[in-house]
């Protein structure tokens, strides 16, 4: 029989460490489904407008996962940030009348048809980004 011996610290900390990233990149895998980028995809939505019956509406949106990162550093600004979302790359705006209106509501509704999609930072412009 062998006799017992302590790993070193240092090599139990690696084992750790390659275990966890190796838990993250499974988890991540599944949680993704393999898909990552961004393209254009079928949207349904229910347009409202005050004063004006609401109308299901049938279009092309974009939808995906970009790649992001951050990453620590030692000094300000502490963290270096990566991220990126899907958002519009070409549109073409489409106009429904929506049913019902009151004498002084205007019935036309103007809605985002995408024709091509991309990531790239976040531009309130355009899409509703969360404070990074």
């Amino acid at each position: 029989m062998l006799p017992c011996r302590s790993l070193p610290l240092s090599i139990l900390l690696l084992l750790l460490v390659v275990a966890e990233a190796g838990l993250c990149v499974a988890v991540t895998t599944q949680l993704h489904g393999g898909f990552r980028g961004c393209a254009v995809r079928d949207f349904s939505f229910v347009a409202q407008k005050p004063g004006c019956r609401n109308l299901r509406i049938e279009t092309e949106a974009c939808w995906g996962r970009c790649h992001t990162w951050e990453k620590p550093l030692p000094e300000p600004p502490y963290v270096q940030r990566h991220h990126r979302v899907c958002s519009y790359g070409r549109t073409r705006y489409l106009t429904v009348r929506l049913p019902g209106c009151q004498p002084h509501v205007s019935p036309l509704y103007p809605y985002p048809l995408a024709l091509q999609c991309h990531c790239t930072v976040c531009s309130t412009q355009e899409t509703e980004c969360e404070t990074f």
